[in-house]
């Protein structure tokens, strides 16, 4: 375990994506939480790609350059981007990575090669027949790191077709919370009815807390 002396290591893998400079940003915020961290950014190519037989392919050390060089580029972009949000005194440096092979397992060897502390990689959230035949890189590093794994994915708790345990939110809950500042989370039919198995939920000093049992409608509750 990392004490507040050491280096503080994370890696992010990113893909150029809109979702990756996310697991990037996220990257580099938490770095300024830590003492003396850096991140080392990884872009991992597949081999099928470099392995087709092109006849003007580039010179391989030349695309090693190129892609170091875009890499390099992009994480400037989001340390630039962030501007006033990073503490340069506990961001230490950023250093960028290029490899070839399967996504996933490049990125947890890097882990295990730098003895990172936090593995940070971004998850597109694909489905059905996309997920069977793309599979997920993200969960497959959270298997094969052994260190902690953080998954980034978009916010959508509304999208239908997910596991059926997981309902998507009351838009008159979410709206009642808009309203009142989070100060009421449910709206009147749900703080009234049994109709979904909220859990019982009070505030103390602005901290909520919750127990194991379904929500009940008391005096006690807010």
């Amino acid at each position: 375990m990392s004490s507040a002396n050491d280096r503080y290591v994370i890696v992010v893998g990113i893909d150029f994506s809109e979702l990756s400079d996310r697991a990037l940003d996220q990257a580099l915020e938490a770095a300024c939480l830590r003492s003396n961290a850096e991140v080392h950014v990884i872009y991992v190519e597949p081999e099928t790609w470099v392995n087709v037989d092109l006849p003007a392919a580039p010179d391989p050390a030349a695309r090693t350059e190129a892609m170091l060089q875009r890499v390099q580029q992009r994480a400037s972009e989001r340390v630039g981007a962030l501007g006033s949000r990073l503490d340069g005194e506990r961001l230490k440096r950023v250093v960028v990575h290029y490899r070839r092979g399967a996504a996933a397992e490049q990125i947890a060897q890097l882990a295990a090669d730098l003895d990172a502390d936090l593995v940070i990689v971004g998850s597109h959230g694909l489905r059905g027949l996309q997920r069977l035949l793309l599979g997920s890189v993200a969960e497959r590093v959270s298997r094969l790191a052994r260190c902690a794994v953080w998954i980034v994915r978009p916010k959508d708790h509304a999208t239908e077709g997910r596991v059926p345990e997981i309902e998507p939110p009351c838009p008159e809950c979410v709206k009642r919370r808009q309203e009142t500042g989070g100060a009421q989370l449910w709206c009147a039919r749900h703080a009234e009815h049994h109709v979904r198995p909220h859990r019982y939920s009070y505030a103390t000093n602005g901290i909520y807390a919750s127990s194991s049992a379904p929500y009940q409608a008391t005096p006690d509750s807010v």
